[in-house]
């Protein structure tokens, strides 16, 4: 069974509304026991409230999202006194698979110039390998990235690892339940686009009529 509802802000009353619209549908929110979302504090506390029963996974393209600002703000910071990390901010937010020709020349060209940015951007390639790792190791390998992050003497990376280490337990819990909002990302991006197409929306309510045509798959065909 999947189910789609679209609720106004980003806030614990978001969490509160769709609860709300899953009891009128013959629903329980104290059925749901396993939810994955961003870790926003707003959210985790209407979960907690309105689905008293559901564990929470942490999404994982959001772990990594706050990793990767982490390694801008590296770079952003030493290019004030390195200027030949000027024009190299997508070379550090790409996975190596992902880089052209010319931006793993330009990478490797970086690569030996003792850059505090290179060491934000192997702790997070580190980060990233996290789940690759057998559920059995998960926690022990996450226990050395996070010293090797604490002691890197990057206060951006720290702060990001500080933030990894109050949300353990819901980073773990993806190697039981696997949860991503990967599908939820990829309906955004078409959201984003039909927004871009009709140059915004008249109100909320036009917005939401779109995303439910976008997402909802419902059956629109005439009768024959």
């Amino acid at each position: 069974m999947s189910i789609s509802f679209v609720a106004d802000g980003k806030d614990a009353a978001t969490v509160e509304a769709f609860a709300t619209d899953l009891a009128a549908h013959g629903g329980d929110g104290a059925a749901i026991t396993e939810v994955g979302i961003d870790m926003s504090p707003a959210f985790i506390a209407g979960t907690a409230k309105s689905l008293p029963n559901a564990a929470i996974t942490f999404d994982k393209f959001h772990l990594v999202k706050l990793i990767n600002e982490a390694v801008e703000k590296v770079r952003r910071a030493e290019q004030k006194s390195r200027t030949e990390l000027k024009n190299s901010r997508y070379l550090w937010l790409k996975n190596p698979p992902n880089l052209s020709a010319r931006q793993h020349t330009h990478l490797d060209s970086l690569a030996g110039a003792n850059l505090k940015t290179g060491r934000a951007y192997r702790i997070r390639l580190a980060f990233q390998e996290l789940y690759l790792q057998p559920a059995a190791s998960a926690e022990a390998y996450l226990k050395k990235w996070y010293r090797w992050a604490t002691h890197s003497r990057l206060p951006p990376m720290i702060d990001a690892a500080r933030m990894i280490k109050r949300h353990w337990h819901g980073i773990l819990r993806w190697f039981d339940t696997r949860i991503a909002n990967g599908i939820m990302e990829a309906i955004n991006s078409l959201v984003q686009a039909a927004k871009a197409k009709a140059r915004g929306y008249r109100s909320t309510r036009n917005l939401k009529a779109i995303i439910y045509l976008i997402a909802g798959k419902l059956e629109l065909a005439l009768p024959t």
